[in-house]
């Protein structure tokens, strides 16, 4: 499997793939697994070619220390992938590489999204994502491009910097691949211990009970319900808000007609882990 780190050799090596035939792309930061390879599976389904990027973005991180604890682990992500026996490339640039030396965000208006749940808490997180987005986009330059659903909110960032640049990529949103307690997958999950593990398991089950009563009762009623069920656990929530699943805004009432999603974040020990369900 090639590992390419130059933007120049990248470049190189699929342009043959240019003229009839199509590049699929999984922006990835490592420490990939099975949910990463459900999306490179799925791309591979429609494309003939797949590019997995591997990097780990500073602009994104608004806080250090998670920045240099995310698990960096390339050989093993390599040696995962090679488990696809697929037309598969990496590209693992440094972050000078990719930001041809200026490693800054650029300043997006999204219209609004970026100011709700994961925007309240990580100042300036989604300037970070829409720009190593556009910038493994215009490396790559593949037609579609692959992303899980549970970062949810950042999936419609992605889609908003799209359009907004004006950039030629179909964006391909993928279900959440859960581990058998039914947490998310999450490359944070590797620093978790057994114990905390187990723990995190009530953050899909809060998820899923807000789901069960979500008819019955009312959004006050549920968010109650589901901070009780942070009371006697070892994690600590930092928010569960339930929103209009276009708008992201978070809602007080529901109202017919309107789709709503709910979303959570909390953290297992000093690991932030989040989490989102369709409600209706």
């Amino acid at each position: 499997m090639e590992v390419f780190t130059e933007n120049k050799t990248l470049t190189a090596a699929l342009r043959p793939y240019r003229v009839s035939k199509k590049i699929g792309l999984v922006p990835t930061m490592g420490a990939l697994h099975k949910g990463h390879l459900s999306l490179v599976s799925q791309a591979l389904k429609d494309n003939d070619l797949v590019v997995v990027s591997i990097f780990v973005n500073p602009t994104q991180f608004n806080n250090q220390g998670d920045l240099v604890n995310y698990p960096r682990t390339l050989h093993k992500d390599v040696t995962l992938l090679k488990t696809l026996q697929a037309n598969v490339v990496v590209y693992a640039p440094e972050a000078n590489e990719l930001y041809s030396n200026n490693i800054v965000s650029k300043n997006y208006n999204f219209g609004g999204i970026e100011r709700e749940m994961e925007g309240k808490h990580r100042q300036g997180h989604f300037d970070g994502v829409g720009t190593v987005v556009s910038l493994l986009f215009k490396a790559v330059q593949p037609n579609t491009a692959y992303f899980g659903e549970k970062d949810f909110q950042q999936l419609q960032i992605v889609k908003k910097m799209t359009a907004i640049e004006k950039l030629p990529v179909e964006i391909i949103g993928c279900p959440i691949i859960r581990e058998p307690s039914n947490l998310a997958m999450s490359s944070r999950n590797k620093r978790l211990n057994p114990q905390e593990l187990k723990a995190a398991a009530i953050i899909n089950k809060s998820l899923k009970l807000a789901a069960k009563y979500f008819h019955e009762k009312s959004i006050s009623q549920i968010n109650t319900m589901v901070a009780n069920c942070f009371k006697d656990s070892s994690l600590s929530l930092e928010y569960f808000e339930i929103a209009n699943e276009k708008t992201l805004k978070t809602v007080r009432r529901k109202r017919k007609g309107v789709s709503y999603r709910c979303f959570i974040a909390a953290f297992v020990g000093e690991v932030r882990l989040i989490d989102n369900q369709k409600l209706s």
